[in-house]
């Protein structure tokens, strides 16, 4: 099998060697596979990979039809697995040799990074899985097969979750080699390197992390609602359209709802699954309400029509539901339920209500 190789810069190429393609001495270390990516629009125009231009090593490069979204894809999901005894045993490459860890000790390390791409694309990996340039995985010299590895971005503080499945880079100035789709998360694909931090995730946070994971799992599933939650929704949607049916174009254009692309960067979000999040706009009289993500179940012109909606809703809830309210906004006499933790919270009951029937609530944060 090949030797994996680091992806060096184009002004370190002079004098550097091919890759050997036999066994080192102690151990091989298999080959980096590797394809093209380019994360939508923002990705940067690269010069076509084995063109000898770019920062990345000279026979790389990025993919030839990359595809779309990839700074949406989820970072490496860290899990506690058995090491692999074939991944893990001393090797050696161009006459130097590397022991792998075994143990489960600390290990952070900052320096220089690159990213490696279309030349390793689909070839065999350390571990033996196939290398995809669009999944979170990194090539080490000494980390265990298969790990984890938080790496930060010195420059611009960006951070991602890495599974390590690779061996290299194997040049005295690399510390790490990236997916290209990590690379891309990290913002440094045009450069083809960067100072990076790279921290091993040990057992014991990796636990951590899933039970927060999971606790996390389990508040969005409490939250779901039940058929009579959806049957009161319905009922809701029903009053406001009975209702809207007297209101006025004038009386519906003053509605104050912010769409997202009108608002501050910091406040907007990204929606989900195609419901709405927006900004509630400041009350009239202010209300005291808890910090957190609401749904928008209703908008009434009459206080007492939105009271009745909001009565209804929570006899038949029966409290399976986040409190439900009204909040007065100028004209408007809004029908709020939560606080949700999380907007994946919030999305999540907001989908169920939305699958159950044309009831589309609003996500607002407050």
């Amino acid at each position: 099998m090949l030797l994996a190789f680091a992806l060096a810069p184009a002004l370190v190429l002079v004098g550097c060697g091919s890759v050997p393609h036999s066994p080192a001495q102690t151990g091989a270390a298999p080959t980096r596979s590797s394809s093209a990516s380019k994360s939508s629009s923002s990705a940067p125009v690269l010069p076509r990979a084995g063109s000898g231009r770019g920062g990345y090593y000279q026979d790389d490069g990025p993919g030839d039809a990359p595809p779309e979204g990839l700074l949406d894809i989820p970072d490496a999901e860290p899990k506690i697995e058995p090491y692999l005894p074939r991944s893990n045993r001393p090797y050696a490459v161009f006459g130097k040799t590397y022991t792998p860890m075994t143990d489960d000790r600390p290990f952070r390390q900052r320096g220089i990074g690159s990213w490696y791409g279309k030349k390793f694309h689909g070839q065999k990996t350390s571990s033996g899985e196939l290398y995809d340039m669009y999944k979170m995985t990194a090539a080490h010299p000494t980390l265990p097969i298969p790990s984890y590895a938080r790496v930060t971005n010195v420059a611009n503080g960006k951070q991602v979750i890495v599974r390590i499945n690779d061996r290299g880079p194997f040049h005295s100035g690399r510390i790490i080699d990236l997916s290209y789709t990590a690379a891309f998360k990290l913002g440094y694909l045009g450069k083809g390197s960067s100072e990076l931090e790279v921290e091993r995730l040990l057992p014991d946070e990796i636990a951590r992390m899933a039970n927060s994971r999971r606790e996390q799992q389990a508040r969005v599933e409490q939250s779901l609602p039940t058929p009579e939650v959806l049957a009161a929704a319905g009922a809701v949607e029903a009053a406001q359209h009975a209702e809207s049916a007297r209101t006025t174009p004038e009386a519906s254009r003053q509605d104050g709802i912010m769409p997202v692309s009108a608002l501050p960067a910091t406040q907007a979000e990204a929606p989900y699954a195609g419901t709405p999040v927006v900004s509630a706009a400041p009350p009239a009289s202010p209300a005291i309400a808890a910090p957190g993500f609401y749904l928008q179940l209703g908008s009434f012109t009459q206080a007492e029509n939105a009271e009745a909606a909001r009565s209804r809703l929570t006899q038949s809830t029966g409290g399976s539901m986040p409190p439900v309210e009204v909040v007065e906004y100028g004209l408007f006499y809004r029908l709020y339920s939560g606080p949700f933790v999380t907007r994946s919270e919030a999305a999540a009951v907001a989908q169920q209500l939305q699958e159950k029937g044309s009831f589309k609530p609003l996500i607002v944060q407050r």
